[in-house]
């Protein structure tokens, strides 16, 4: 072998990379310890990036095309080692090829429970997974924070490195966005779009990638939010618990007088048997009054003058949530004694009348 050939074996004169996987996302070219000439012809194809790295440092980037190596095409590499008057003498400095493909249907999820702030129930834990389709935007970012200088980063590896990641992503933009456990419960479909504006900022600012679709398959929440979220669905489809509770009464009258709609119809009589035997003075409300004699007074139910609102839930057959709820409403009128309502025969028997 003559000395020409022996120089030329120790010159890089063509340098890519044909991508024959569909799972690398960035490869590193083997130089085989041999130098870059001035000329050398530097081949990206579609869909990758060539990007230098010189003792550390990140030079100049080539897009797909064809390219010389020579001084105008490397600015950045010039000025990293100090060519005063240009590429003159070969060189060496690690080429990393990146590809730039849309990667779909990469799976993410919570290992452990999320925990996020709703408005309705408070602290809750979440756990969340679902799919998302990325694409890398700024090679040198995602050189630095994702892939480092390994010489091969495959999709096994990313999504390694990246779960965690992208579930704090997640977690950040729930945050920021207060979506309600009750649409991150039921609205799967539409969370993913909504939630996109905000996730891609940051994996964009941090890591280099662009989430082109980011979806949301399943959230879960305890049983005892999932109890509440049903309670809450129930009360929606129910509407006025006014009218909840006269359809229970006509319900139990129908049957009669069965299960907790007829437990509301036999309060409203009792309150009316009740009132009758106050007014012909069989029952009074008053504890200093003589007791009436077993012999003059006919068997009667006690009544009790005023509830708390769990006895009136029970009689009514519904939750004391509720109860609280049409007191809040304005249908039941209560007094408030502290941190406790109070409700009255009288309000009571009011508020079923209406």
């Amino acid at each position: 072998m003559g000395l020409m050939d022996y120089l030329k074996g120790q010159f890089l004169e063509i340098i890519e990379w044909t991508d024959d996987s569909r799972d690398t996302l960035s490869w590193r070219f083997p130089d085989d310890d041999k130098e870059i000439k001035k000329g050398a012809q530097l081949i990206v194809r579609e869909s990758q990036v060539a990007q230098f790295v010189y003792l550390g440092q990140f030079g100049d980037t080539f897009g797909p095309g064809k390219h010389s190596l020579v001084t105008d095409n490397i600015p950045i590499l010039s000025t990293l080692k100090g060519w005063k008057y240009g590429f003159e003498s070969p060189f060496k400095a690690d080429i990393y090829y990146v590809t730039t493909r849309l990667f779909t249907g990469n799976k993410w999820g919570t290992s452990n429970p999320i925990m996020m702030r709703d408005a309705d129930f408070g602290i809750v834990r979440v756990r969340a997974f679902g799919t998302f389709d990325f694409r890398i935007t700024d090679p040198k970012l995602f050189l630095k924070e994702v892939a480092g200088s390994d010489h091969h980063f495959r999709l096994d590896e990313f999504a390694d490195t990246m779960r965690s990641r992208i579930v704090s992503v997640f977690s950040d933009a729930l945050a920021t966005a207060k979506v309600p456990v009750l649409d991150l419960a039921t609205r799967y479909s539409d969370l993913g779009d909504a939630l996109l504006p905000l996730i891609n900022p940051a994996t964009q600012g941090k890591y280099g990638i662009e989430i082109s679709s980011f979806i949301l398959e399943n959230a879960s929440v305890p049983p005892e939010v999932e109890k509440a979220i049903d309670q809450r669905s129930s009360m929606s489809a129910i509407g006025n618990l006014n009218d909840y509770v006269k359809f229970q009464m006509a319900q139990g009258m129908a049957a009669g007088g069965a299960g907790a709609g007829g437990t509301a119809a036999e309060l409203a009589v009792g309150f009316g048997v009740a009132q009758e035997m106050m007014k012909s003075g069989q029952f009074s409300m008053n504890p200093a009054a003589p007791p009436i004699p077993a012999s003059a007074a006919a068997p009667a139910t006690v009544v009790t003058d005023v509830l708390a609102p769990a006895q009136v839930a029970q009689m009514l057959g519904v939750t004391e949530g509720d109860v609280i709820a049409s007191i809040e409403g304005g249908d039941l009128k209560a007094k408030k004694i502290g941190t406790q309502y109070r409700i009255t025969k009288a309000a009571l028997d009011e508020f079923l009348a209406n």
